[in-house]
């Protein structure tokens, strides 16, 4: 809590929305059992609080927006990530299911699971775009700080506007970048790889570039870059090169294999690759991009990858796409550890909230682990369990066992930041929420 009120968190509510925020957050970490409200009041003794926390996560003066950015800033003068210039930012979405239809924002979605004789084959479920820093290092870390809820045009809530994933992730990236004090580096899967995701990124009428490194289809369309020379006879001038072969079929690219070693998955990796610089169809004929074919030790099928940096070395390209999956982890431990399952709000302002609460959540903890680690006076402050005495980092969970034996204090310093206790039942005023 400390980190949050240093960083300015508290410049985004009023005085007591921010206890109100500051118990929310402070109970995710500490709930052992269902992540509701009252449970998280119940782990803090604060449950004479209940009424006013329950109105503030409905009625309470909260600009999601302001939170992202003030997060994102935390992470940065927390640990100023950098990698090869730029700060890697991975974009994915997630899905939580919902047990019925009348939450707010809720679509159904085929579950993958549902080829299962015992589980349904369609869910009601929140689709989350989700996008977050990744931290350099043995392992990288993933911090969230954005995310945006999705709904089919169909299936919108009564008075919200429809956006695609595309354009969700496009703004989410904009936001990024312009809370960030150097280029942003995009890392995500080849779902988002495609033009309308792509191609705004590099347009610079809009803000800055935004490079991305991303999964390159086996069958993508590749060209040559167009002659210098102009082509004889009348006509369009072209506008691409001779076709390339697919990466799949890529021993006709003319290129050699060369080796290299990189840290990927717990270890350090020989791998080998090809590169080659052509024009991709989804950039388009004026974009330069660099292709590779990787095969990495370990693994059986190749990798085809593909980034607009003119910069990067092929062990760093490969390397933060490799890190995108430790989002992945982050999911996971959103889901089991700070309950994004869980979430039991119906409207809309407290299914937003409650998310971007265990977002922040989730980033102070690992904030907490580099900090813990980092000080000598602390030492080692956790242990390998008896059936992995190979673990060589702490979990989001050791983290929270940390938290959870200090946990009357954070008691006792959450009821002195309530204030006054004619404040208890003061219901936030949104005039004085500051950008």
């Amino acid at each position: 809590m400390t980190v949050v009120r240093a960083q300015g968190l508290e410049w985004v509510f009023t005085q007591p929305g921010f206890a109100r925020f500051g118990q929310w957050v402070i109970g995710t970490v500490l709930a052992d059992e269902e992540h509701t409200i009252t449970q998280i009041l119940t782990s803090l003794g604060l449950e004479d609080r209940w009424r006013v926390v329950e109105r503030f996560a409905e009625y309470g003066a909260f600009r999601q927006e302001s939170v992202e950015g003030q997060t994102q800033r935390l992470v940065e003068a927390e640990l100023s990530p950098r990698f090869a210039g730029y700060r890697a930012v991975a974009l994915d979405d997630t899905t939580c299911h919902r047990t019925s239809k009348a939450v707010w924002g809720v679509c159904t979605f085929h579950e993958p699971a549902g080829r299962s004789p015992n589980r349904a084959s369609t869910v009601r479920a929140h689709n989350w775009v989700v996008a977050g820093d990744l931290v350099p290092g043995t392992p990288w870390t993933y911090l969230p700080h954005t995310a945006r809820l999705y709904f089919r045009q169909k299936q919108r809530p009564p008075g919200e506007t429809f956006a695609k994933k595309t354009d969700l992730a496009v703004a989410m990236l904009r936001q990024a970048d312009a809370d960030s004090p150097v280029p942003i580096l995009a890392v995500f899967d080849g779902a988002y790889a495609n033009q309308t995701v792509i191609r705004p990124c590099l347009d610079t009428s809009s803000g800055r570039r935004i490079d991305v490194v991303t999964r390159l289809r086996c069958n993508a369309r590749l060209y040559k870059p167009v002659p210098s020379a102009p082509a004889r006879g009348p006509g369009r001038p072209r506008k691409w090169g001779a076709r390339l072969p697919a990466p799949e079929d890529h021993g006709r690219w003319g290129a050699r294999w060369q080796s290299g070693t990189v840290y990927l998955y717990g270890r350090e990796r020989t791998f080998r690759f090809k590169e080659r610089s052509c024009r991709w169809s989804v950039t388009g004929a004026a974009e330069p991009v660099r292709v590779f074919v990787f095969e990495v030790e370990g693994y059986a099928g190749a990798w085809f990858r593909v980034t607009t940096s003119a910069t990067l070395t092929p062990a760093e390209v490969v390397a933060v796409f490799a890190a995108r999956f430790r989002q992945e982890d982050g999911f996971r431990d959103h889901k089991q550890r700070l309950g994004m399952e869980e979430c039991r709000a119906w409207t809309k302002a407290p299914v937003e909230r409650a998310f971007v609460v265990q977002m922040v959540a989730l980033a102070l903890l690992r904030l907490l682990s580099r900090r813990l680690d980092a000080s000598p006076e602390v030492g080692r402050w956790w242990s390998a369990p008896d059936w992995n005495r190979k673990k060589s980092h702490p979990s989001v969970r050791d983290v929270r066992r940390a938290v959870w034996a200090r946990r009357t204090e954070f008691s006792h310093f959450l009821r002195e930041l309530d204030g006054p206790r004619e404040l208890h039942h003061e219901l936030d005023n949104p005039s004085r929420v500051l950008a």
